[in-house]
């Protein structure tokens, strides 16, 4: 059962971005408390996941801190106390290693998944790939701000890696993230958008028309870390291979994420 932070947790928490919930706890004891920041792209899949942590587990409580990857990133680097890191984009993670933000050797990547055009469910765009953008009327194509979001990066990649980009840039619709290209697009402002496969896969307002070439983009590979702040670092790995274990693969990929093609592991040990 979810419940708002005590004032006390909130005001340990001011440097955060969102602090979304605390599961309650029946016992008597005092819990051991894991804190994790994530972006906001991993919601839907962790309120699913983390409850199954929480009770394989036992005597656990889960804090999540939600936000921009790029930001609750800058946030670990400032010292927020946060024991397990997960980005939309491993690329944030190998920011706090080469700072050595992370500790050694927690690094794993557990999921990986595609670039997806998107458009509004009840009244959908008749294009079938990227290549139909600049013929189309598509009038405005949402897709994330590249200096604020992951999603918007590997977009801006894709766009100018297929060409499409010197003739579609008059057209695009910056959002901050990509919540925010899939509400430009269910609400009509945009009639497609671009956004992560796990954004959009359970999404009823709006419906995926085509993925964007693999080899258009860098692979959009999802791991996690312990980092420097973390005040229970045994039970964070704990955390990490709980996330590589069957049951919960067989549950991200409801939540449109697939293995990894590569390192399904601990990148490093």
């Amino acid at each position: 059962m979810l419940k708002p932070l005590s004032l006390l947790s909130l005001a340990l928490s001011a440097l955060f971005v969102t602090v979304v919930w605390q599961p309650e706890t029946g016992h008597a004891d005092h819990p051991r408390i894991l804190t994790i920041a994530a972006a906001n792209s991993l919601k839907d899949a962790l309120r699913a996941i983390l409850p199954i942590f929480e009770k394989d587990q036992g005597n656990v409580e889960v804090r999540v801190v939600w936000g921009p990857s790029q930001t609750l990133r800058d946030q670990i680097a400032q010292g927020a106390p946060i024991d397990v890191f997960l980005p939309s984009s491993i690329e944030e993670i190998d920011q706090l290693e080469r700072k050595s933000l992370a500790l050694h050797g927690t690094k794993q990547v557990y999921a990986e998944t595609a670039l997806v055009l998107i458009t509004q469910a009840s009244l959908p765009v008749r294009v079938s790939s990227l290549a139909d953008l600049p013929a189309s009327n598509v009038r405005r194509i949402a897709i994330g701000d590249p200096k604020t979001s992951s999603v918007g990066k590997f977009a801006a990649q894709a766009l100018k890696t297929t060409r499409l980009d010197a003739d579609l840039k008059s057209r695009y619709v910056y959002a901050e993230h990509s919540g925010a290209v899939l509400n430009l697009v269910a609400a009509g402002e945009a009639e497609v958008g671009l956004v992560y496969r796990t954004d959009a896969i359970n999404n009823k307002n709006v419906q995926i028309v085509a993925e964007a070439p693999a080899d258009s983009h860098a692979p959009i590979v999802y791991a996690l870390a312990t980092v420097w702040t973390s005040k229970n670092p045994t039970l964070a790995r704990q955390f990490g291979d709980f996330m590589l274990s069957p049951k919960i693969q067989a549950l991200l990929k409801t939540y449109g994420f697939e293995r990894a093609a590569h390192q399904l592991s601990t990148v490093q040990r």
